[in-house]
């Protein structure tokens, strides 16, 4: 059976208004075409729908027990057509992906998820963490949100730039490094912890000092920013990682942030998702939030947490 949900629309007037006339108003038609209408449903649902008493139309048993669900099916069918859909973030509830690098994730977090739940109370959001291997898991659906050091190649993936960060050397009060101004060949005579989810004993600081013709000692590699600052804290090892989303976590563990002896770009940082959301209103709002907690971290003074004694 053919069903032409137009009926619906009309249903619903003819239901709110209680007369074809004011049915037919409301809904910008002509009276004959919502009369057609009203008799067209009366033939599908073997109703009535309105019948006379005295000089007003009233609605059927039928009708009166189906009013709120015919509305509410119009009420939807225009929120899914309508290309301008606004979102009632009090009354929201949806669960977002969100996947940061542990730095970012422990430095930006707790403000996203407090000013998200101000806001959205019904909004619930999973921080996962990055992967092995790169996934393509905002194509597929699975994260909502990505940060990134690079630009997306995908062309269906949006980004936009946050900002831009810079590596800082990181050890330990008392380091011999922090004795003294931080020469290349100070910095290349130190051990090395790498972070890398892969890994990798190798990173793009030394191909920096590889252009110098130097080269450092790495001996272990930590999957995360959080582990990594903790092997600092603990030992003699060095770190270079980024100063603005580590900021928080070294400031925890009462850390010396000394700069890098070497000329290396700045390190951008972009927020990344399918551009299936481009006309989400709920995940435009997220970005906005997320925006917004993300730059108040670059915003931040970089002045280092303790000053190391050669200052």
């Amino acid at each position: 059976m053919h069903l032409d949900l137009n009926l619906l629309t009309a249903l619903d007037a003819l239901l709110e208004e209680g007369s074809v006339s004011g049915a037919a108003a409301s809904t910008h038609v002509t009276a004959p075409a919502m009369s057609r209408s009203l008799g067209r449903l009366r033939k599908v649902t073997g109703d009535q729908i309105l019948v006379r008493s005295g000089h007003t139309m009233v609605p059927t048993t039928y009708a009166l027990a189906v009013r709120a669900q015919v509305h509410e099916l119009v009420q939807q069918a225009h929120e899914v057509l309508s290309p301008d859909r606004e979102v009632d973030l009090s009354t929201l509830e949806r669960v977002f992906t969100v996947r940061w690098h542990d730095a970012l994730a422990d430095a930006c977090g707790p403000a996203l998820l407090a000013s998200v739940h101000r806001q959205a109370p019904g909004i619930r959001l999973r921080f996962v963490a990055e992967p092995s291997a790169d996934t393509p898991d905002l194509r597929r659906g699975d994260v909502d949100l990505e940060s990134g050091t690079g630009a997306p190649a995908a062309p269906d993936v949006r980004h936009r730039q946050i900002g831009q960060d810079r590596l800082v050397v990181v050890v330990r009060p008392g380091h011999p490094l922090a004795g003294a101004p931080l020469s290349a060949e100070r910095y290349v005579a130190a051990e090395h912890v790498t972070v890398s989810r892969r890994g990798r004993l190798r990173d793009p600081v030394d191909d920096a000092l590889a252009d110098l013709g130097m080269e450092r000692v790495v001996v272990a590699a930590a999957p995360t920013a959080s582990t990594a600052l903790r092997l600092v804290h603990g030992t003699d090892l060095v770190v270079s990682v980024p100063e603005a989303s580590t900021r928080a976590a070294r400031r925890q563990l009462g850390l010396l942030a000394l700069p890098v002896p070497m000329q290396l770009p700045p390190i951008g940082l972009h927020l990344a998702w399918h551009r299936r959301h481009d006309n989400d209103r709920a995940h435009t709002w997220l970005r906005e939030q997320a925006q917004t907690v993300l730059q108040a971290l670059f915003a931040e003074p970089t002045t280092p947490e303790r000053q190391p004694n050669w200052l």
